[in-house]
């Protein structure tokens, strides 16, 4: 489980007085803590964990260029130094290639030619990706392959 290995990871850098660590993985335990709690559960699911872990990427990728277009170069380096410390917990991300072999096929199984069948796509498409794509890169993908397809099949009739 990803929880019991941020708990190992925890107990680890606090042996080494690994600092930075120490404070990110405390930030992130005490997130995991309050959905625990929320969710009414001991322990969370990797989903949740990996869901937790995305929200502060997305927090830190937010503040670094924040602190980029105020100067900070001092905190831009502490807030990616503490972004490749929560990055190595997530699963690998798949390749845009690999992304857009996923929707085609979806769109196929599905039988999805207009922009009315998005919704059932991108459902189909992150529940096969499961935490390894950017929901945004997905949703853009998905977009311009159905606006492909309802262009193609206009000019057809």
């Amino acid at each position: 489980m990803l929880e019991d290995k941020i708990l190992v990871d925890f107990k680890d850098a606090m042996k080494k007085r690994e600092s930075l660590k120490i404070a990110t993985l405390s930030f992130l335990r005490s997130q995991l803590k309050n959905i625990a709690i929320e969710k009414k559960e001991d322990k969370l699911d990797d989903s949740d964990v990996i869901a937790v872990i995305k929200k502060q990427v997305k927090q830190r990728l937010d503040s670094i260029d924040k602190f980029k277009s105020g100067g900070r170069q001092d905190l831009v380096e502490k807030e990616q130094n503490e972004l490749e410390i929560l990055k190595s917990y997530l699963p690998k991300e798949l390749l845009k290639e690999e992304i857009e072999k996923v929707v085609d096929e979806v769109i196929v199984n599905i039988g999805a030619n207009t922009m009315k069948d998005m919704g059932k796509v991108i459902k189909e498409v992150i529940s096969q990706v499961a935490g390894r794509a950017d929901n945004k890169l997905v949703s853009e993908l998905i977009k311009s392959k159905l606006i492909g397809n309802e262009s193609g099949n206009s000019e057809s009739k």
